[in-house]
């Protein structure tokens, strides 16, 4: 695909593994328990990750309160990521076995650790942090050592005072884990010993008879039988579902629909930092989640955004934008794609990089397909309802379970290949990518760097458009990771975004 202007960027077509032999001289001079880890091959869903048309990386960006000090984190690093063992190994492929598996290697901090000398007054500062990202799009990391690394940006911005931007390679881990051990490198600022507090699901349910006269046993039985019928036919709808996008069923073709081999094209990652009470305010008053929220905020913004791009090149666009310009029943759907495998947790990360201790890594990924209703609401609340109706059903669903062992079935029979083009073909059926990752409630430390934001992407996936919200304790970071070719003013499309969230929270408060 031409970018805008008119050059074709080209990665490297997949992370290509180095080969080595199963027993080197350093290996065999190396521990028993290593040379455990050298076997450990690669889980199915990291193997994806090599394959051209799904080489993704994950960028992470910090924002921090202070200047930066790149001597401290490069000691700090050593003594806790660079533990890890998946952030010290290599990729590789046996030479007998063809399989790709984990070997642990000497790692060279400098050669991960990145500091650009900068000049700190100068302007424009915000725009050369969004370009730098920008640029490290438009590249793979280099195999031949461990696939990540850290940019240090001694840089004033309009947020921070410096910004460090952690790029890892997809196959390391899924997004939530590899923020769960961010997370683990830091500390709270109020108590530089204490990890940070990430807050729970709430698993309290609401008591449907509460007040009244408890019902008999058959009526609980009766329930949990409807509640089981209905997660066996959303299961099979959703299979369904899953089944016709990999065969037919594709997105209408919006203006935000990415075209083919968008995945080649380098993405800009903006962002929008807004009142995380904001969004309690609607969750509170409307008795839902801050994901329900989230996704009544982002059906909200995509409607608005989506009718002005339909009024462009009409006469009068201006007075064109102010009326309906959507075409009926659009199909638009995101990709959310879960970990099955449960979290270690902050403490156990921690635990593993500071004394060696044992954790579950790796990604077991299935799909959830999540449809968005794109229209315009006289009630903006209607959103955030219609929102929440569609993922409470998503809830009651064994999707995730589903595509996830279907991948791996096809993986198993017809190899990485058949499994990558499933997985590409599902993703670019659908317009885009969703995720709402929870941050610390309280303010943490980054190796004694305060932070003043997280802001999360990625590149290198198939979707011109990636939604994350990330919040860090009262704020709430909307990031958006684009292909600019398809969507040449993202900033509008936060603007969209943050209206809605005003809006919305402006009924909720008219309405009590």
């Amino acid at each position: 695909m031409d970018s805008p202007t008119g050059i074709r960027w080209r990665r490297l077509g997949g992370l290509k593994p180095i080969k080595t032999k199963r027993k080197s001289k350093e290996v065999e001079a190396d521990t028993n328990k290593n040379m455990v880890e050298e076997e450990e091959p690669l889980s199915p869903s990291a193997r994806l990750f090599h394959e051209p048309n799904f080489n993704v990386h994950v960028t992470t960006i910090l924002g921090i309160k202070t200047p930066l000090s790149p001597q401290v984190m490069k000691e700090k690093l050593m003594h806790t990521l660079v533990k890890h063992p998946r952030f010290s190994s290599l990729q590789v492929v046996d030479e007998k076995t063809g399989e790709m598996k984990w070997v642990r290697t000497k790692v060279d901090i400098d050669q991960h650790v990145v500091v650009p000398d900068l000049d700190r007054n100068m302007g424009s500062p915000d725009k050369f942090v969004e370009d730098y990202v920008y640029n490290l799009s438009k590249s793979s990391l280099d195999k031949s050592k461990p696939l990540w690394d850290l940019h240090l940006l001694n840089v004033k911005t309009s947020d921070a005072q410096g910004v460090a931007v952690v790029r890892i390679h997809h196959s390391l881990g899924d997004g939530t884990s590899l923020m769960s051990l961010l997370l683990a490198c830091t500390r709270q600022v109020a108590d530089p010993d204490k990890l940070p507090t990430i807050p729970g699901q709430n698993k309290k349910t609401t008591n449907s008879f509460s007040g009244l006269s408890k019902p008999k046993f058959w009526k609980y039985y009766l329930i949990a039988v409807w509640l089981f019928i209905q997660l066996i036919w959303n299961t099979i709808r959703d299979i369904v579902m899953f089944g016709a996008t990999a065969l037919f069923l594709k997105d209408t073709k919006t203006p935000i629909k990415a075209p083919p081999c968008s995945e080649l094209n380098p993405r800009r990652v903006v962002y929008r930092i807004v009142s995380l009470d904001d969004m309690k305010v609607v969750k509170n008053a409307m008795n839902m989640t801050i994901n329900d929220v989230a996704l009544g905020i982002t059906q909200a913004g995509l409607s608005r955004y989506l009718n002005r791009r339909y009024a462009e090149g009409k006469k009068d666009e201006g007075e064109t934008q102010k009326r309906n310009n959507l075409p009926k029943n659009i199909r638009l759907r995101s990709t959310i794609l879960i970990n099955l495998r449960p979290s270690a947790g902050i403490q156990v990360l921690a635990d593993m990089m500071e004394k060696d201790a044992e954790a579950k890594w790796g990604n077991w990924i299935g799909f959830v397909l999540l449809p968005y209703k794109i229209a315009l609401r006289d009630d903006p609340l209607d959103y955030v309802r219609e929102a929440k109706a569609t993922i409470d059903r998503k809830k009651n669903s064994l999707e995730a379970v589903y595509t996830f062992s279907i991948a791996d079935l096809v993986l198993k029979f017809f190899g990485v290949k058949a499994s990558s083009d499933l997985s590409h073909r599902i993703i670019t059926q659908t317009t885009m990518c969703f995720s709402n990752i929870v941050g610390p409630q309280e303010g943490i430390g980054f190796y004694g760097h305060p932070i003043a934001y997280l802001a999360s992407g990625s590149y290198g996936q198939p979707h011109a458009l990636m939604i994350n919200f990330q919040s860090y304790v009262n704020k709430m970071t909307m990031v958006l990771s684009v292909d600019e070719s398809v969507i040449p003013d993202p900033h509008q499309l936060l603007d969209d975004l943050q209206l809605s969230l005003q809006l919305i929270k402006d009924a909720v408060l008219a309405s009590c």
